[in-house]
């Protein structure tokens, strides 16, 4: 009863498009954005639902453990109230740690950007002209570049009048990887719609929200200390390990019944 009060909208009982960007900070940053996209996969499978990775774009190896830097990628992921008990992870996570780049050990901060969008069906009615889309194919590819497909399948679909992206590479044929990354499209158009109308009462009410680089909901620190805390609900742990372990339901409870 208490879900079905908070997850109540329209989309919610539905699945979920996550992304994972990473922000300024270079190899740093990359790895920060590997770690987030893990720590969502493990989320995953703790609730028992499932995931498929749509799409990702890799940076340089040479990471912790042989870690290899995420740019951005994304994932659907099936479970019931996916999209609702997601939804408010979107944001800025921020990282202070000693980076193992650094050969003199130095203190860094990184970023990544976390985008959460419901997945949508195909009868969902939105009028995109043709003309409006660039499309372009592209070779699906493995871990450090290694090409896992020799023929275009991958998709990547630019709204011109917005600047919206999205792509896939999870399918074998062009035409589905196309269709997926449509529907993605179209997810976001709808969310930036949505903050439109938010920005609108937000100028009413005199509210001034941000989600950009710089305005993070969560930090993960490990040094001087360790404290992973969100910052709309102060909810905090110091046991950041156990977080990027998928162990998220403490912060992801608390925000949905704001």
């Amino acid at each position: 009863m208490k879900t079905e009060f908070f997850l109540s909208g329209k989309y919610d009982q539905g699945s979920a498009i996550l992304s994972v960007k990473s922000g300024a900070g270079g190899r740093d940053a990359e790895d920060w954005a590997f770690l987030i996209f893990e720590m969502y996969k493990r989320f995953v499978e703790k609730k028992n639902w499932s995931f498929r990775v749509l799409s990702e774009s890799f940076g340089e190896g040479g990471g912790p453990e042989g870690r290899i830097g995420l740019k951005e990628g994304v994932m659907e992921i099936k479970g019931k109230y996916a999209y609702g008990f997601l939804k408010k992870e979107t944001g800025v996570h921020r990282l202070v740690r000693i980076s193992p780049f650094s050969s003199k050990s130095l203190r860094h901060t990184s970023f990544c950007k976390v985008d959460v969008l419901p997945k949508i069906s195909k009868e969902v009615e939105m009028e995109i002209k043709p003309e409006d889309l660039k499309i372009d194919t592209f070779r699906s590819s493995g871990k450090g570049g290694q090409n896992v497909n020799k023929r275009e399948t991958a998709v990547r679909i630019t709204h011109l009048p917005t600047g919206l992206q999205s792509s896939c590479q999870a399918e074998r044929y062009q035409q589905r990887n196309k269709e997926i990354a449509l529907n993605i499209l179209k997810a976001k158009i709808l969310q930036l719609k949505e903050r439109e109308k938010e920005k609108e009462l937000e100028k009413v009410k005199g509210k001034k929200v941000s989600v950009e680089f710089g305005h993070q909901i969560r930090s993960y620190v490990f040094h001087p200390y360790s404290l992973a805390k969100d910052h709309r609900t102060d909810i905090e742990t110091s046991q950041v390990d156990d977080v990027l372990n998928g162990s998220l339901d403490k912060f992801i409870e608390k925000e949905i019944s704001l």
